[in-house]
């Protein structure tokens, strides 16, 4: 039996020049909500393999979209 791994790319931060000290920050919390939030679920919803590691990329891609939604804006290029 093999293994289909997903191939879903995870979103990128795309922090402008005002916000790229915050990078290294922004992944760890990220990461640490994403993994609270996917460990929760499968705990209470008991999913498969497949369905968390998707949970886990759909809370990361959402995530990183918002924030670089919410901070394009705040560019010095956008101002």
């Amino acid at each position: 039996m093999s293994i289909c791994k997903s191939k879903v790319p995870l979103n990128e931060l795309e922090l402008s020049r005002e916000f790229e000290d915050l990078d290294g920050l922004l992944r760890t919390d990220l990461k640490a909500v994403v993994k609270a939030l996917a460990q929760r679920a499968n705990e209470r919803l008991l999913l498969t393999r497949r369905e968390y590691r998707e949970l886990q990329i759909q809370l990361w891609n959402g995530l990183t979209d918002a924030i670089n939604d919410a901070v394009a804006p705040l560019s010095a290029e956008n101002r």
